[in-house]
């Protein structure tokens, strides 16, 4: 007789990556890979495009056809399944309509969508007429927008200098049409590094904590953006899965401030104390 633990097929717990490659392994899919694999999710991904890319930063972009991207996203989601999708470098408008229209066929609950515009060397990743078919596509179907000031000021066409000038910023991102928003404060100076979520509930929560020095800080915002869902897919609320992200990239930035990978901005260190993978019954 079968024992209670194997009386019903399970099945792990399921995370997509709509994002670019990155060559370099610190960012884009890579990232969200490692980020996945050590909090216990199974990854999957729809790759938008791959770049030549370093410690140093981008040197050539090529995107995926729409069409290959379309044959990705339905075969992950036809077979597999997705309990939560996390969106990243979105490149041109055409891709950004194939992305909607996924998450419209699936009926995707859970969406966090980084709007990634400009590398952590400071190279542009997102073609200027994209941003519009971005905010008008996307924004109505994420869960939680996740920018950081680069890209904020980009969405909002203005420059954000100082921690007070948040929440005006993060609320004229919801006007936009985001249902949440969790702005990143951490390319603002000082010794504290703050994030402001705000919903359009009305409900607004600050994250601070003090800024870890460190030279390895390439792909800090897909981290975070895919620790957020691969926590929404674990079951968290959107509250406590910011919170449990945001201590997971502090422990990573902190696990790799002392390595050198690289003669640039190094990567993080996400694999510092992996879970195990984790399985629910499958419905």
């Amino acid at each position: 007789m079968q024992s209670q633990a194997h009386s019903e097929p399970l099945r792990y717990t399921r995370v997509l990556s709509i994002a670019g490659s990155d060559s370099g392994g610190g960012a884009g899919i890579q990232a969200d890979l490692k980020t996945f694999a050590a909090l216990g999710c199974y990854g999957m991904t729809a790759i938008t495009a791959i770049t030549a890319q370093n410690t140093l930063g981008v040197t050539g972009i090529h995107a995926i056809p729409p069409e290959m991207l379309k044959a990705q996203l339905c075969a992950v989601f036809d077979d597999i399944g997705v309990d939560a999708v996390k969106i990243g470098m979105l490149h041109a408008p055409e891709t950004v309509r194939t992305v909607a229209w996924a998450l419209r066929q699936y009926g995707v609950k859970q969406v966090v969508l980084d709007p990634v515009m400009v590398a952590t060397s400071g190279d542009r990743l997102i073609t200027p007429d994209t941003v519009q078919v971005l905010i008008d596509e996307l924004f109505p179907l994420a869960t939680l927008v996740t920018p950081n000031l680069d890209e904020a000021a980009l969405l909002l066409s203005r420059p954000i200098n100082a921690a007070h000038e948040l929440e005006a910023a993060a609320r004229d991102l919801l006007a936009m049409g985001a249902p949440a928003v969790l702005l990143k404060g951490g390319h603002l100076p000082g010794a504290e590094v703050a994030d402001l979520l705000v919903t359009g509930s009305g409900s607004m929560q600050r994250f601070a904590s003090a800024r870890i020095e460190s030279r390895n800080t390439h792909g800090t915002g897909c981290t975070l953006s895919s620790a957020v869902a691969a926590y929404l897919a674990l079951g968290e609320p959107l509250e406590r899965a910011v919170a449990k992200a945001r201590q997971y990239i502090l422990q990573a930035i902190e696990g790799g401030a002392d390595v050198y990978t690289g003669a640039g901005h190094g990567p993080l260190n996400h694999g510092f104390a992996p879970v195990a993978q984790f399985k629910r019954p499958r419905v």
